[in-house]
């Protein structure tokens, strides 16, 4: 870990916080190399329930650092060539894989600005909690990008094909509030409380089955691409995965009792 990503592990909830405050948390390096390492290794923590990623200060992530791409314009980065540009940039690109397929539940928290790649990270999240003044953007058009990080793939499954179209298109800027009515966003809320919220909403997620979480995910995730039958066919497998839990088991049993079932995550 590096000061551009900050980690915290509490009560199960992990929390990774995009910090460079002063550049509306806009990607850096770092920041993609402490991404790249934290993510795996919280995915296969049976400690850690839930992943959280928030930006420090008011903003979420700006995406792209804009300066830098202006000093490459310029030419005044280290030349490489364009294969190396891709492979580096598509491996950078699979923290959004990461955030969208590890075997359990990832919350974006998103205080203030998320444009860019920024939008793409979130959007790579499960779900997501916006202070409804907060602005998000594709952005892309507006310095003459086509969008990474998989934003043109979560945003066709989220708004639909024409949404994303016009927003790619247009770089228009929503605010929290509108995120919500078009589906962008589970929950909004105002900005002062967005922090009790979040942690609330954290809580709840954290004590879900998160063994169960990881397969409705994986059967969700296939349920994008694949055939109905080979949905029902992963579906099949993974049922039978989760009637072997101990937190299964352990529901099975306060049903019977009448009681709320407790899960460990096992």
């Amino acid at each position: 870990m590096n000061q551009d990503l900050l980690e915290s592990i509490e009560g199960g909830i992990a929390t990774l916080t995009m910090n460079r405050p002063e550049a509306r948390n806009a990607l850096s390096a770092e920041m993609f190399d402490g991404l790249s390492e934290a993510l795996p290794r919280l995915a296969n923590d049976p400690s850690v329930r839930l992943v959280v990623l928030t930006g420090a200060g008011s903003a979420f992530c700006s995406g792209g650092d804009v300066k830098g791409f202006a000093r490459r314009a310029d030419g005044e980065a280290a030349e490489t060539t364009f294969d190396h540009r891709v492979t580096d940039l598509r491996m950078r690109m699979e923290v959004s894989r990461w955030l969208h397929e590890m075997p359990k539940p990832t919350l974006a928290v998103i205080p203030g600005p998320a444009a860019g790649a920024g939008l793409s990270l979130a959007l790579a999240c499960d779900l997501r909690i916006a202070a409804e003044g907060a602005k998000l953007t594709t952005a892309f058009s507006r310095i003459g990008l086509s969008g990474d990080f998989g934003g043109s793939y979560f945003l066709n499954h989220i708004v639909g094909a024409a949404r994303a179209r016009e927003m790619y298109f247009s770089g228009q800027v929503i605010d929290g509030a509108e995120a919500l009515r078009i589906g962008l966003v589970h929950r909004a809320v105002p900005a002062t409380q967005l922090a009790e919220a979040a942690q609330a909403w954290a809580a709840e997620l954290a004590a879900l089955p998160t063994i169960a979480i990881g397969y409705m995910k994986r059967n969700l995730n296939a349920g994008l691409r694949l055939s109905l039958s080979d949905v029902l066919d992963a579906e099949a497998v993974h049922m039978i995965r989760t009637f072997e839990t101990a937190d299964h088991k352990a529901a099975a049993v306060a049903f019977v009792e009448k009681r709320a079932p407790r899960f460990d995550g096992r």
